[in-house]
């Protein structure tokens, strides 16, 4: 004998691995972001030793990514996505500007100037794009659920 599984029970488990499929995602995209700053930053701060320097600045970068990243797979939450879309966008906005536009230097933040693709600049640029389109369909659909009434988060 078999027993009916409501209709509610199964959209409401179809909404739980959507959830959890999109926390995943959100988290491998600002996890590779700080991977690939995590692994250049040493050989940008050996150009600019003394100040903050774009190595440090790559560090600050892999922190607050990594950080994102576990907020989104630990909570889930509206602000763990806030902050995720942050992240990942400031950082897309960062290494597309400095890929276009020859900032000089100005206070202690160096000149960052780069106006090539490599892989790894590349694989950084697909991430945080794609973690800020994630993050933000994570912001969106905890916004909806509030607004609806179910998972308040």
């Amino acid at each position: 004998m078999s027993v009916p599984i409501r209709r509610g029970t199964l959209a409401r488990g179809r909404a739980r691995g959507l959830d959890l499929a999109l926390r995943g995602l959100t988290a491998v995209a600002l996890l590779t972001d700080a991977g690939v700053h995590f692994h250049l930053a040493p050989g940008y701060q050996a150009g600019s030793p003394q100040g903050i320097g774009q190595g440090n600045l790559f560090l600050l970068e892999a922190a607050a990514a990594a950080l994102a990243a576990l907020a989104v797979l630990l909570r889930g939450s509206r602000a763990a996505y806030a902050f995720a879309f942050l992240v990942a966008l400031s950082a897309f906005a960062a290494v597309v500007f400095f890929r276009y536009v020859d900032l000089p230097a100005f206070g202690p933040f160096p000149a960052m100037y780069e106006p090539v693709w490599y892989f790894e600049k590349t694989a950084s640029a697909v991430a945080e794009g794609a973690g800020a389109v994630l993050a933000g369909i994570g912001l969106a659909r905890t916004r909806r659920a509030g607004a609806t009434g179910r998972v308040h988060r």
